[in-house]
């Protein structure tokens, strides 16, 4: 399924909201790794220049007061796109992350993300159909993860990194 020699990064957003075309980021997690582990982590929060919806902040329990010196989007995107480099992106409902990422890139005037992309979402309802629930948090619980904080961007990246190379072996054995 993958290049031995691959290098991936699982990354994972936080948002204020659930439309990338009326909503910001707030959090940029992710995992570098290869198949002899972890590479690196980035982990940053980013300041909305909007206030925190509180039904958004009940989700992933980043407030008003732990964005407002945080870095904007414009000095984080950046840092984000050396980290990934060209490595292939893994994450849970890629779909949305790369909405908000994309958005905000086109936002400051990059160019939207061009990396091979993998969805752990879609995988696990494919290898794992019989399963109640694919949410990421059901997942950690089903296949026994080290969970941090859910809804965290960086420990809910960790957390699909694992789900990823879950998946992998899951096929591998199949």
């Amino acid at each position: 399924m993958y290049d031995q020699g691959a290098s991936f990064v699982a990354f994972d957003t936080e948002t204020t909201g659930l439309k990338a075309d009326r909503a910001k980021l707030l959090e940029i997690g992710a995992v570098s790794f290869t198949k002899e582990g972890i590479t690196g982590t980035f982990s940053q929060l980013i300041n909305p220049c909007c206030p925190i919806p509180p039904e958004a902040e009940a989700v992933n329990h980043i407030s008003q007061n732990m964005v407002q010196d945080a870095p904007l989007e414009e000095f984080i995107l950046p840092e984000f796109l050396s980290f990934t480099g060209n490595s292939i992106l893994i994450a849970h409902n890629a779909g949305f992350d790369l909405s908000f990422i994309n958005t905000a890139l086109v936002r400051i005037g990059y160019s939207k993300l061009k990396n091979k992309t993998v969805d752990t979402l879609q995988l696990a309802r494919c290898l794992y159909p019989q399963l109640p629930s694919h949410t990421l948090q059901f997942l950690a619980s089903h296949f026994a993860f080290l969970v941090g904080n859910a809804h965290r961007a960086l420990d809910d990246a960790i957390v699909c990194k694992d789900l990823f190379l879950q998946c992998i072996r899951g096929q591998c054995h199949s």
